[in-house]
């Protein structure tokens, strides 16, 4: 795992909050507030924010950081900071057999 380098040793934050390169999981979705939220939860479920999926932020907009470009898997996607905010993630479990 790649605990040392995770923000605050935490193991569950915001995609938001995620460094810029650092390799994490997803491990779940917030749950919705409202119909709207809602409608973006599915969608991000739709695009392939699963839990145990593989993510990254690859870059942040200027000025503000705001959006965000993130891989998931092997697609890129632009979210808002408020959207990446719904999903949390933890530190990239090891793949069986590789070096950590």
């Amino acid at each position: 795992m790649n605990l040392a380098h995770f923000p605050s040793g935490t193991a569950d934050i915001g995609l938001d909050e995620l460094p810029r390169r650092l390799p994490a999981q997803v491990l779940r979705l917030m749950p919705a507030g409202d119909a709207e939220e809602r409608e973006v939860l599915l969608r991000l479920l739709e695009i392939g924010f699963l839990p145990g999926e593989p993510v990254q932020v690859m870059a942040r907009g200027f000025p503000g950081n705001d959006p965000l470009a993130v891989r998931v898997g092997h697609t890129t996607f632009a979210l808002r900071s408020h959207e990446a905010a719904l999903i949390r993630v933890g530190p990239l479990a090891a793949v069986a057999g590789c070096a950590a």
